[in-house]
């Protein structure tokens, strides 16, 4: 039984350009499952913060724009929009 080299060749490059379209595909997966991850800790974060910081008077809105700032910055990200909010009021 003869394997002919067009048959190994396609086989090569077909497996390489599943590997590259199954990268490409990955790839921005990836990349929302991050911000969903950092936006949902950012949630639960700023709603814990409010709920602790009502007892001294502070509270910071729940949007998307805080819930990103404060999920992907974290404690600074949250220092940063109380000295925003205190500047702008």
């Amino acid at each position: 039984m003869e394997i002919d080299l067009n048959v190994i060749l396609a086989i090569a490059f077909g497996g390489m350009g599943f590997y590259l379209v199954a990268r490409l595909l990955v790839y921005p997966l990836k990349i929302a499952a991050k911000i969903i991850m950092g936006s949902l800790s950012g949630a639960v974060f700023l709603i814990v913060f409010n709920f602790l910081g009502g007892f001294v008077g502070l509270s910071i809105g729940v949007n998307i724009f805080t819930v990103l700032t404060v999920g992907f910055l974290g404690v600074p990200g949250l220092l940063t929009l109380l000295i925003i909010r205190n500047i702008l009021v």
